[in-house]
């Protein structure tokens, strides 16, 4: 039997994650990115005919989603911290 006074309590840090974070922003570029090559101009003469947005938004997509799945997977574990009385 483990007593609470002598193992320290951990939790997930979430949201404040930096993972989550940075998926979500990759993300979110990545759907801009990705309807912006579906329905705007694709300018293949600029991008020697690859639709650039296209595809980089579809990366951005699954680097987004890669970081917030890794983020889900492998949680970063943060030990509550309680300062006793009389201690700095």
């Amino acid at each position: 039997m483990t007593d609470s006074t002598t193992t320290p309590k951990r939790h997930a840090a979430g949201l404040l994650d930096i993972r989550n974070i940075i998926g979500g922003l990759l993300f979110v570029y990545g759907v801009i990115l990705t309807l912006m090559g579906i329905f705007g101009d694709p300018e293949f003469e600029k991008t020697g005919d690859v639709n650039a947005n296209l595809w980089t938004g579809i990366a951005l997509l699954v680097a987004g989603a890669g970081f917030m799945l890794w983020a889900r997977l492998r949680p970063l574990q943060v030990p509550e911290h309680h300062e006793e009385d009389g201690e700095a």
